[in-house]
């Protein structure tokens, strides 16, 4: 645990970040708008997408120590506390996000919102800004692993309640594909992971290349699908902007709930720290393969929350971080916060 926290890497700029990444997501966004594809391309384009989301939680599978899991069982009240942030407070403010259709977001949107509401929490930015943040970093990475884990499963099943036949019309053939894209992957890359493992470890940089180039192909085909639907008729600049302002409030809600609560449950400064970290933030990386999966046609309108969300999350947790980061430490508290390795 320890050779994997001591790596150094730059410290977030103090001024309000923009993933480059997000930006690469926009103009594929931007590329499916002009060039969607369609007839023969798009059966080419669904088949390599299914293909990339099988290698992706197949590199999850791969990735994931064993070892590291089981450290950080030690922490289990923590590790519970930031599920129970991300698989049940959350998705209940999504329950709650229905009241606000047909007056603030239409029930496709509301859809995207409740989706978003139900994946797991990140795990690279997660530690980062806890490590700025100077919190407790191990418990981070393995709440957030904990976190990538459960979604797997617990995502599917909370859709199938939660959404029921609308979005995707979640069925008993979708959970064949989340069972057959997702979790038999995954499952595969934990069993090769002795043989495998090293080799990832090692080509670790051009595998997260791979990891984001198969992110941004289920994108384009998503929206290139919603494309040819003609489904972005529904969605006009003040549905939009009314989006914005209730995940602007969702972001803020977790984040109170989160940090105070874990101070009512009796946790330490770094402690609360991962918690609220880890409790408040979404996959983009999980959710986007998943809502392909669960949405089919309608992913377009289904991720759109999510990849606003999670650039809102970053610019919001990046100032709070650095804010964390020049609380007084009690005496005797370590000064240089653990660093960790930031993807996105």
């Amino acid at each position: 645990m320890s050779r994997r926290t001591s790596r150094r890497i730059p410290a977030l700029p103090s001024w309000l970040p923009v993933d480059p990444y997000i930006l690469a997501l926009i103009g594929t966004v931007v590329l499916a708008a002009l060039l969607p594809v369609s007839g023969a391309g798009a059966e080419v384009a669904g088949g390599a997408s299914t293909g990339a989301v099988a290698l992706l939680f197949f590199l999850y599978g791969a990735r994931l120590s064993t070892a590291e899991a089981l450290d950080g069982l030690r922490h289990w009240r923590l590790h519970l506390t930031v599920l129970a942030c991300t698989f049940l407070v959350f998705p209940l403010l999504g329950l709650a996000s229905h009241g606000l259709v047909p007056y603030v977001l239409t029930p496709q949107l509301q859809d995207g919102f409740l989706f978003l509401c139900l994946v797991p929490s990140t795990i690279q930015s997660s530690i980062a800004f806890t490590s700025i943040a100077r919190g407790n970093v191990p418990a981070a990475i393995c709440a957030g692993s904990f976190s990538s884990i459960a979604g797997i499963v617990l995502t599917p099943l909370l859709a199938a309640a939660l959404l029921g036949g609308s979005g995707g019309g979640f069925s008993a053939d979708s959970l064949m594909k989340i069972v057959l894209q997702l979790l038999v992957p995954f499952l595969a890359g934990q069993l090769l992971r002795r043989w495998v493992g090293g080799f990832i470890g090692r080509h670790r940089k051009v595998l997260g290349y791979v990891d984001r180039g198969s992110i941004l192909l289920v994108v384009y085909t998503a929206f290139s699908e919603g494309m040819v639907a003609g489904i972005w008729h529904q969605v006009t600049p003040l549905r939009l902007g009314a989006l914005l302002g209730a995940e602007a409030v969702l972001l803020a809600l977790m984040l109170a709930i989160s940090w105070y609560g874990a101070k009512r449950l009796g946790f330490g400064r770094e402690d609360r720290i991962a918690i609220q970290f880890a409790g408040s933030k979404k996959s983009l990386a999980a959710g986007l393969p998943m809502a392909s999966v669960l949405f089919g046609a309608h992913a377009s309108l289904a991720v759109l929350p999510l990849m606003l969300f999670h650039q809102m999350q970053l610019m919001v947790c990046a100032v709070i971080a650095k804010r964390r980061s020049r609380d007084p430490l009690p005496s005797g508290a370590p000064v240089g916060p653990a660093q960790a390795e930031l993807v996105n």
